[in-house]
């Protein structure tokens, strides 16, 4: 596995400096024709979510018409254009699907699916249905964005009815239903739902418990990211792997040595539109020692744990929890906005602080923006943007674009 790896390493970062101008120039001036190991990855510089903004046009090495298209304000704010070549995402989902097979699943067996997906009209919540479904595939889409106690019991009621197989998407979504499900002594049928694999935000002991003691099954765990993460998976002993096939993991401390606990900063293979070489993700995880190893047959290196996405959320009398991963998708369809960061001291009010591009920032951006966030909130709060030349990070560094300040 690491031979593979190795061989994927040094065709990946040839692939890049060929094709990609950016890496063309920052590798100018280093002398490395080939890797004999993956640890040499550390002789090429460090970038980050910033570099990657700054620079994209000269990052991508294939044109907007040849690629699959990934748009991502990601955790911290960041708007973002992710391009893959067609064969990236193929890779990219095979893992996926493989990953999932290892439980039973398949394309076609009736799922439910929890998701950022802007998906109902008026009418349908007029109608209490918020959900859409794809009767050829035998998915059906719940809309994350009307998690409201007023609304869980049609969730509820319409999951117990649809029998779905698995269940897919934000795990803050099901924690809620599965919370009001206990709240109101609701069973759930035994041994409908074969596992959980939840997207997108960290998972807690307390939502693993609550969402395998409700749903009775099992949750199976897998971190990636939009802009093209390497894997780590979840295996059937409920031990998190690094998916060496996928690309090279690498754990830093604040002085870019290697360590056990600490951020995360990772070269994905499968990349070829976009390439990351040594991308600082904004994650921190934690492994377990070299030396420690699973009985699941997988010898991929063991991770404890995934410390970096804080599932934090806006709360809207209107339309309920609005969890982080909805908050970040406000930046759809929005250019200019560098960060920005939601605010909530009151219940009825939002402070948004913006940091903008002035180039590229224009009011149109503005109402967009605007926009994207009501649809999420609803129209009875009182949503206030200022715009700032920063917008300071916490204590520890890391940078929040929720801040829940309610009592």
């Amino acid at each position: 596995m690491k031979l593979i790896q190795l061989d994927k390493l040094n065709r990946f970062v040839e692939y890049a400096k060929k094709n990609s101008s950016f890496y063309q120039k920052l590798y100018n001036q280093i002398n490395i024709t080939r890797f004999y190991a993956v640890d040499e990855l550390s002789k090429l510089p460090i970038i980050n979510k910033e570099d990657l903004r700054k620079e994209i046009d000269a990052v991508y090495t294939i044109s907007k018409e040849n690629a699959g298209i990934s748009k991502t304000g990601g955790t911290t704010g960041k708007a973002l254009e992710v391009r893959f070549t067609f064969d990236d995402t193929q890779e990219r989902f095979a893992i996926l699907d493989n990953f999932r097979s290892w439980y039973g699943y398949k394309l076609g067996k009736k799922t439910a699916w929890f998701s950022g997906k802007s998906l109902l009209s008026p009418k349908d919540i007029k109608n209490n249905r918020f959900w859409k479904t794809d009767n050829f595939y035998k998915v059906r889409y719940y809309s994350t964005f009307h998690i409201h106690s007023k609304y869980l019991k049609y969730y509820l009621q319409n999951l117990i009815e649809f029998k779905p197989e698995y269940m897919v998407g934000f795990p803050s979504t099901m924690y809620e239903i599965a919370k009001f499900g206990m709240a109101n002594n609701i069973e759930f049928p035994a041994r409908s739902i074969k596992a959980i694999f939840p997207t997108a935000e960290t998972i807690t002991e307390d939502i693993r418990s609550v969402l395998e003691g409700y749903f009775k099954t099992n949750l199976y765990n897998q971190y990636a990211s939009s802009e093209g993460s390497p894997f780590i998976l979840e295996c059937k002993n409920k031990k998190l792997h690094l998916e060496l096939q996928s690309g090279v993991f690498e754990v830093l401390d604040e002085n870019n040595k290697a360590c056990k606990k600490g951020r995360l900063v990772v070269t994905p293979f499968n990349t070829r539109g976009t390439p990351l070489i040594r991308y600082d993700i904004g994650d921190e995880i934690e492994m377990y020692d070299a030396a420690e190893t699973c009985g699941c047959g997988n010898n991929n290196p063991l991770v404890k744990s995934i410390l970096g996405r804080i599932s934090d959320y806006i709360y809207s009398e209107e339309t309920g929890k609005i969890n982080l991963g909805n908050i970040s998708n406000c930046l759809k369809g929005v250019k200019g906005i560098i960060k920005f960061q939601v605010q909530q001291a009151s219940i009825d009010k939002l402070l948004v602080l913006i940091e903008k591009d002035d180039q590229s920032y224009h009011s149109k951006y503005e109402k967009v923006f605007l926009q994207n966030l009501v649809d999420r909130v609803g129209t009875k709060m009182d949503i206030t943007l200022k715009y700032v030349t920063e917008i300071p990070v916490e204590k520890s560094g890391k940078f929040r674009i929720v801040k829940n300040l309610l009592k």
